[in-house]
């Protein structure tokens, strides 16, 4: 079992805040799946998945939908931020350490991860509000 570098309370904020950031855009519901909260487009297109120290990694951390080319990008520029997921990484999916990451940033990185697997009337719909 890994040392938590953060507490509960931390965690709980965390998911706070990713469940704000995701909430946010249309048609995006929480519900769990593969032990933990996680984010669905029409409850059916994961957008991102809230991982607390998953299989004993230590990490506070989202799983999301990335752009093509971003993850390469993100992880190369700033790999103390920024990770490659396992089970995901291979579908471009981007690790976003949370502990790092305030609101604005978190909102952003949702967003492009809403707009990886969002269809155009939904992203017309985003665009709009």
């Amino acid at each position: 079992m890994s040392q938590l570098s953060y507490s509960r309370t931390d965690a709980e904020a965390a998911l706070d805040r990713v469940r704000r950031a995701c909430l946010r855009l249309p048609e995006i519901s929480e519900r769990p799946s593969h032990g933990g909260p996680a984010f669905f487009l029409n409850g059916k297109k994961c957008i991102a998945m809230f991982l607390d120290n998953h299989h004993d990694d230590g990490r506070l951390a989202i799983w999301c939908a990335a752009p093509e080319g971003v993850q390469a990008e993100m992880i190369e520029t700033e790999p103390d931020r920024f990770f490659y997921p396992p089970y995901v990484g291979h579908r471009g999916w981007l690790g976003v350490h949370l502990l790092d990451c305030d609101q604005q940033e978190l909102d952003a990185i949702v967003t492009d991860a809403f707009r990886a697997v969002a269809p155009k009337k939904l992203l017309l719909l985003l665009d709009q509000a």
